[in-house]
């Protein structure tokens, strides 16, 4: 018989292509990793692993064998999601994941609210970028990840995922209260064409999209500072160091010495919840869905 967490093992290898990338997936040692493969090696009477260079690669067994993985873990997940659908309550672990802003804007309203109606049902949560989250949720590290879109740019979602819409979320830039443009009624994101910017991380996808929105504009951005936290791009922001976008979803008091201005072409984000749609059933993810979209309308 093939056991099941080994056939987990081969299915997070072949998603994440190395050793370390299954290992930091399912929380465990590369040897452990290893370990489980010689073991399922044992069990399938094949090799499934070959060297190549300094790590390893899927022989064709290897391959064949995750392909019906993958399906042998949905498979399970699906059978958990109906018992808990059967069973019809609230109860067990469920695990979240959003960006920051969405943490602090929606998390806590939606947990408070989800423990005094399902007091079964233990909620932990971490906070991470969109497209860490959304691997999360399809490794199965997550059981609901809050997401965003741009108004101008799609995140990527993979299929095999369900999703609910929580709310719009509309950005303005912040700017010095002493910037010539900080008493205006409304601002072009090409007006600060000579300005310095403040934005997120390289490679991020909001700081992807600040570049793509200004060069649509015939705008090349000078990034002056990149911090991952609004509150520092805000600290920034009040010391006179450039402007930011800042959308208005956990953003807080402002610092001393910052004003926020709205675009005249309204820049928003949408913000939604995934989760694998094989899950689809499980009242603690239909719960976890309602009480995230109640905190959004909340805030609307």
């Amino acid at each position: 018989m093939l056991n099941l967490e080994r056939l987990r093992t081969l299915d997070a290898l072949a998603r994440h292509g190395s050793v370390s990338g299954a290992a930091e997936g399912l929380h465990v040692t590369t040897s452990a990793v290893s370990q489980q493969m010689a073991k399922l090696e044992r069990e399938a009477g094949q090799r499934l692993l070959t060297k190549n260079g300094r790590g390893v690669r899927l022989t064709d067994a290897g391959r064949l064998l995750a392909e019906h993985a993958a399906r042998i873990l949905s498979q399970v997940a699906l059978a958990q999601s109906d018992l808990e659908a059967q069973r019809g309550e609230v109860v067990g672990e469920l695990r979240l994941g959003a960006f920051p802003t969405a943490a602090r804007g929606l998390f806590p309203a939606a947990l408070s609210r989800l423990r005094s109606r399902h007091p079964g049902l233990r909620a932990a949560t971490s906070e991470m970028e969109p497209a860490s989250a959304l691997r999360a949720v399809l490794r199965g590290d997550v059981d609901v990840a809050v997401v965003l879109d741009w108004y101008n740019k799609r995140l990527p979602v993979p299929g095999g995922l369900s999703r609910a819409a929580l709310l719009d979320d509309p950005a303005d830039v912040a700017l010095p209260a002493g910037h010539p443009l900080a008493d205006r009624d409304e601002v072009d994101l090409e007006e600060f064409a000579d300005d310095d910017w403040i934005t997120w991380g390289d490679a991020e996808f909001c700081h992807e999209w600040l570049l793509d929105t200004l060069r649509s504009k015939g705008v090349e951005p000078r990034i002056a500072h990149r911090a991952e936290e609004h509150a520092t791009q805000l600290a920034l922001v009040a010391a006179g160091l450039g402007v930011c976008v800042a959308p208005r979803l956990g953003r807080g008091p402002l610092p001393e010495g910052v004003r926020t201005v709205p675009v005249r072409q309204a820049v928003r984000r949408h913000v939604y919840a995934v989760w694998r749609a094989d899950a689809d059933r499980r009242p603690s993810i239909r719960a976890a869905a309602d009480a995230l979209r109640a905190a959004g309308e909340e805030l609307g």
